[in-house]
């Protein structure tokens, strides 16, 4: 696994329309970590893609009808059986984390990576999910030099009155947080 022009070159690319440029393209410092399922508790399927590219059915599911017009995105996604998606090349913002505050500084998208895992707060992780993560986070902080270890956190941790991803279910000793 390694990275080529911000593109992760393992990982399966759906480019997202939803990005736009770093207000510091150098200031890559940030991994957070958020679940989606859609709908809620349902796995596999082209729905988080089909969100992400807005391309989402509002009448393919109720929920959809509330959702369909965000514009969002992440930089990858990983998927129960471990596969990677990415939408959005790394040096480019991603609308992943929105209002947003890590160590007092706001506005997270600007500079971090967000990394989605296919899943839900309450069902475990798969263990594809933790090893593929761990890998991604290997080869990312091997790329982006202002990246570490101990800046590795939650959407729940940098928005904690609006997010409560990617929660209890995700085991935070799995993840190489020095």
């Amino acid at each position: 696994m390694n990275i080529e022009q911000h593109w992760l070159s393992s990982a399966k690319k759906i480019p997202s329309p939803n990005f736009d440029d770093r207000t510091d393209a150098s200031d890559i410092s940030l991994l957070v970590i958020h679940c989606i399922s859609l709908p809620a508790g349902e796995f596999g399927g082209n729905y988080i893609n089909d969100l992400f590219c807005n391309r989402l059915d509002p009448n393919g599911h109720p929920y959809f009808a509330t959702i369909y017009q965000l514009k969002v995105s992440a930089h990858l996604l990983i998927r129960r059986d471990g596969e990677i998606v990415q939408y959005v090349p790394f040096n480019k913002r991603a609308w992943h984390a929105g209002v947003s505050c890590y160590q007092g500084r706001e506005k997270c998208n600007d500079f971090s990576i967000g990394i989605e895992l296919e899943g839900t707060e309450s069902i475990t992780y798969t263990d594809a999910q933790y090893d593929a993560l761990n890998a991604v986070i290997d080869v990312l902080l091997v790329s982006y030099p202002s990246l570490s270890r101990q800046h590795i956190t939650g959407h729940s941790d940098i928005a904690p009155e609006r997010k409560t991803d990617p929660g209890a279910s995700f085991d935070w000793s799995r993840v190489q947080r020095d």
